[in-house]
């Protein structure tokens, strides 16, 4: 399977605001290795999904600071860290906890059938 995979909502045309993600399928959990990060497409946005024990985490992939790919860094317990730069980022709130004030934002994982599924969170 490739390690790109999309899976897109309807974008809005311009002047209109972005409608929230509906629950999209992004993949299914045998394709997600324990403690590392599978990049998804949702809704045009880049999305890193990890997979700790029996719980799935998702956030934006890409690092604030300059861009790097979240789902190339390496995963500390409930932190992953940006493999460029190091900022580290809460994979449960997308809080920055290297920068105070910066965040990604997150998506909440949902499983069924032995896929997962992603949404955005409020």
């Amino acid at each position: 399977m490739t390690r790109s995979r999309r899976a897109q909502a309807a974008r809005p045309g311009p002047g209109k605001r972005r409608r929230p993600v509906a629950r999209v399928k992004v993949l299914e959990l045998a394709d997600l290795p324990p403690g590392k990060g599978v990049p998804v497409t949702v809704n045009g946005r880049d999305v890193a999904v990890f997979r700790r024990g029996e719980e799935i985490l998702a956030i934006d992939n890409e690092c604030p600071h300059q861009g790097g790919s979240l789902c190339d860094g390496w995963v500390e317990g409930e932190i992953v860290v940006c493999p460029l730069h190091g900022w580290e980022f809460d994979m449960r709130s997308g809080a920055c906890m290297t920068v105070p004030g910066e965040r990604v934002p997150r998506y909440t994982a949902t499983m069924e059938g032995g896929a997962i599924y992603l949404e955005e969170a409020e």
